[in-house]
């Protein structure tokens, strides 16, 4: 049997008639589960604390007894304020309270108090927000801690914790565990019932947080159960081609590589090339830093597909990419008699039909393109490889139209992104790909030296970049905005493009910005890159995977104003060539974080520490950025505070879904009955 229980209607709590019930659905509430699962957001303390351990300004809760008469004094038309000296522990303060003076008849000398307040060190003081006299009949918040739920106007604190004291006194006996008795022994956990009653009415932190403790680990293996179920039952589904892999001539080809593969690019190749054996298809996410080399990762998976007698796609969001990617895989694979080929906007009408004529006969090997490899009239022979660079920038249906040009059979796919994610992200946001990280860099890659400056000293800034320039280099200047905002007083890009064209009268300045055309955008990002244009100036479009090995300088007016993931994308657009690159922060932040970004940015290089600060600093809510990723809205795991229960959810999970015991044992039966709540469940036969 399962928690059916918890699906009955919150109207049979005691004290929930009919008006009730609608007020609570009105908050989501419609069942028991809803109410337990109404996790207060913070707490009252009442534990009573001794005078030496409260800091002043804290809110604490003490006890005494009244020691003096009460005074009142009138500070203005209707206001009031109320004192009296009560004794507490070997000291005499003052209890203050505004506009209560009906309290001035039940403060009487001798009688016992309990006072929460804000309390003033310096003057013996405590401003009061709430009281009770200990001797009166009616319960007392002594040595409580009272949960604090986020209610509509019409229901109060009181009114809500009395339904969950109600459901609780009836249904707390009947609430049965997901889990057999030997996990909750394993990992020393409450049971569900007790994490429950503790994570509304904790007797003490402790208990709050052993209660936490278990129901965050709850939310993160149904999460991870989910998502592995959905990973197994997709990956069966896949049809793929199990592909013959040369690893001699593979071998050959890295040999003959201008330099040395990293053991990061090494190991992942043979990840992927594993992967690729396999008869089920490849659903994989290679993730590496700026600069870690990704893209000869790339070339040799595809020299390997083209062994194994098929096409392979590589697809990427813009045409500049395209036609640098384009450049590299000619230089890495023509030599050995692949045929690749450009589809982008830019090809004539006459050189489109002839390639997409091509790949239909299967005389192009792979090709290189922008979106324009998805539309309804290209055709392959037989697609075996797909790769998708800067995923995160098309949409699911765009990346699935890829996959579907493979016919029959379902291509490999290989996602690629220099947005280094925490493990704990990885895990959560990508669970149903296998995940490649590239974590070390080339050898002899030279570290981008970077500077945080005030804004006062642009006039050095622009010193150091005439330098450059003159030794023959070429500079990016970001700007925030496009045009003045009244609500943001931010340099911007139309300012600082006249302003630099006045100060490099002999240089040319190039302006690039999000209203412009793609067209228009190609042509400065193409002059640019030949070097006819010396310094842009940008607002962020130029973040992704722009590549101009002779630009060296990347300076970021008002850096304080983005993150640290987008900063470290931008400064990864230097430091392509051979020369030493420099990035300038010009920053005046005015906050701990703001400064705490540009502390970061110049005491490292490396993405993915960038990456873990910046969920540090940020939250995960938005480390994606609000419309991104499809992460879960947690209710009380917090996936930077709980990695440590996150991975041993999502090894538990993988244990689990993939062994016959959780299927077949009626001790594993509450649990899987459970999980047929879930979507992705429905309709589907829970066997293995």
């Amino acid at each position: 049997m399962s928690n059916g229980l918890l699906e009955q209607e919150v109207g049979v709590v005691k004290g929930v008639g009919k008006e009730r019930a609608l007020e609570l659905a009105e908050m989501g509430i419609n069942t028991l589960r809803d109410l337990f699962n109404y996790y207060p957001y913070r707490y009252e303390d009442y534990q009573v604390r001794d005078l030496d351990a409260i800091m002043h300004g804290d809110k604490a809760t003490i006890e005494g007894v009244i020691f003096s008469e009460p005074l009142i004094k009138t500070l203005a038309k209707n206001k009031n304020y109320l004192s009296v000296r009560v004794a507490v522990d070997n000291y005499l303060i003052t209890a203050v309270w505004f506009n209560r003076a009906f309290l001035k008849k039940q403060l009487q000398i001798g009688r016992p108090i309990l006072l929460t307040g804000k309390w003033d060190k310096n003057r013996l003081q405590l401003t009061v927000s709430e009281s009770e006299f200990l001797d009166s009949q009616q319960p007392s918040k002594k040595g409580h801690l009272l949960p604090v739920y986020s209610l509509p106007s019409n229901i109060s604190q009181n009114v809500f914790r009395k339904i969950l004291i109600n459901a609780f006194k009836q249904f707390y006996q009947t609430i049965n565990d997901y889990y057999p008795p030997e996990v909750l022994d394993k990992y020393k956990m409450y049971s569900l019932s007790e994490a429950l009653k503790a994570i509304h009415f904790p007797k003490d932190y402790q208990d709050g947080k052993h209660a936490r403790r278990r129901l965050v680990y709850d939310e993160l293996l149904f999460y991870q159960l989910k998502i592995q179920y959905y990973k197994l039952h997709n990956r069966n589904s896949w049809a793929g081609t199990a592909k013959e892999i040369d690893h001699q001539r593979i071998a050959d080809f890295i040999n003959k590589l201008p330099f040395s593969l990293t053991k990061a690019q090494n190991r992942v190749i043979a990840e992927i090339l594993a992967d690729m054996s396999n008869e089920l298809a490849m659903n994989r996410l290679l993730q590496g830093d700026v600069g870690s080399g990704k893209t000869v990762v790339a070339a040799v998976t595809l020299y390997a597909n083209y062994l194994s007698g098929n096409q392979g796609a590589l697809m990427v969001p813009t045409e500049i990419l395209a036609e640098q990617h384009y450049s590299s895989m000619i230089n890495y694979l023509a030599n050995y008699g692949i045929e690749v080929a450009l589809l982008t906007g830019k090809v004539t009408a006459a050189n489109r039909r002839s390639i997409l004529g091509q790949l239909q006969m299967g005389l192009i090997d792979v090709v290189v393109g922008t979106h324009a490899i998805i539309q309804d009239e290209v055709f392959f022979k037989n697609l075996g490889f797909v790769i998708t660079d800067e995923q995160h920038r098309f949409g699911v249906e765009q990346r699935a139209a890829l996959r579907k040009k493979g016919q029959e059979k379902t291509p490999d796919v290989l996602y690629m992104t220099a947005t280094p994610i925490p493990r704990t992200l990885a895990i959560t946001a990508y669970g149903d790909m296998e995940i490649s990280t590239i974590d070390e860099y080339p050898v002899g890659r030279k570290k981008i030296e970077t500077y945080w400056v005030k804004p006062k000293s642009f006039a050095r800034v622009l010193g150091f970049m005439e330098k450059e320039l003159k030794a023959g280099r070429q500079a990016y200047v970001i700007c925030p905005l496009i045009e003045e905002s009244e609500k943001l007083d931010l340099q911007n890009a139309l300012e600082v493009h006249g302003r630099l064209t006045e100060h490099f009268s002999n240089y040319s300045i190039g302006l690039l910005h999000g209203r412009q055309t793609a067209k228009e955008k190609d042509e400065i990002m193409s002059r640019f890159t030949d070097n006819h244009i010396n310094v842009l100036v940008s607002t962020t479009v130029v973040e992704v995977g722009v590549d101009v090995p002779n630009a060296t300088i990347m300076v970021i007016y008002d850096a304080e104003r983005f993150g640290l993931a987008q900063l470290h994308q931008l400064r990864g657009r230097v430091g392509r060539g051979e020369w030493q690159s420099y990035c300038v922060l010009l920053a005046d932040p005015k906050n701990e974080i703001s400064k705490e970004r540009m502390r970061v940015m110049t005491e490292t290089n490396d993405g993915f520490v960038i990456s873990r600060k910046d969920l540090e600093l940020r939250g995960q809510g938005d480390f994606f950025g609000s419309k991104q990723s499809g992460l879960p809205d947690f209710k009380l795991a917090d996936l930077f505070a709980d990695y440590r229960t996150l991975e041993v959810a999502s090894a538990d999970a993988g244990r689990l879904i993939k062994g016959s015991e959780f299927w077949e044992d009626p001790k594993w039966s509450r649990l899987v009955n459970e999980l047929q709540r879930f979507a992705v469940f429905q309709n589907e036969t829970l066997d293995s």
